[in-house]
C-alpha cells in the first residue's frame, strides 16, 4: 500500500515500484497456497474456505499476466486505464482480509490452550 501511494504522489518512478512489488507476487501466492494446503489437511473447513478465493485470485492474477508485461505491475500499464487505483483498492482489500484472518487464528490458538 505504502509503494502504491508512493507512486500514486510521484515520490518514485513507476519502474522501481513495479519491481518492488513485483519480487513479493510469487511468494505471496506459494505462502497462500500452503496456508489454504495446510487448512485444508487440518480438516478447518471454515478458515480453508474463507482463504480458498482468495489463493485462487492469487493464482489466477499470477497465471493471466500478458506476456510481454514486467510481472502483475507493469510500469507502461499501472497508469493506463485506472489500473493504480485497482491496485490500491486491492491492497486495502488484502490487508482487510489478512488483519481479519490475523484475529481469526489468534482466537483459535487462545481457544485450543483454554
Amino acid at each position: 500500500i505504502i509503494t502504491l501511494s508512493d507512486l500514486e504522489c510521484d515520490y518514485i518512478n513507476a519502474r522501481s515500484c513495479c519491481s518492488k512489488l513485483n519480487k513479493w507476487v510469487v511468494p505471496e501466492v506459494i505462502g497462500h497456497a500452503a496456508v489454504t494446503v495446510l487448512m485444508l489437511i487440518s480438516l478447518h473447513w471454515f478458515i480453508f474456505l474463507l482463504n480458498l478465493p482468495v489463493a485462487t485470485w492469487n493464482i489466477y492474477r499470477y497465471i493471466m499476466v500478458p506476456s510481454g508485461n514486467m510481472g502483475v505491475f507493469d510500469p507502461t500499464e499501472i497508469h493506463n486505464r485506472g489500473q493504480l487505483k485497482s491496485h490500491m483498492k486491492e491492497a486495502m482489500i488484502k490487508l482487510g482480509f489478512h488483519l481479519l484472518c490475523f484475529f481469526m487464528y489468534l482466537y483459535r490458538l487462545v481457544s485450543k490452550m483454554v
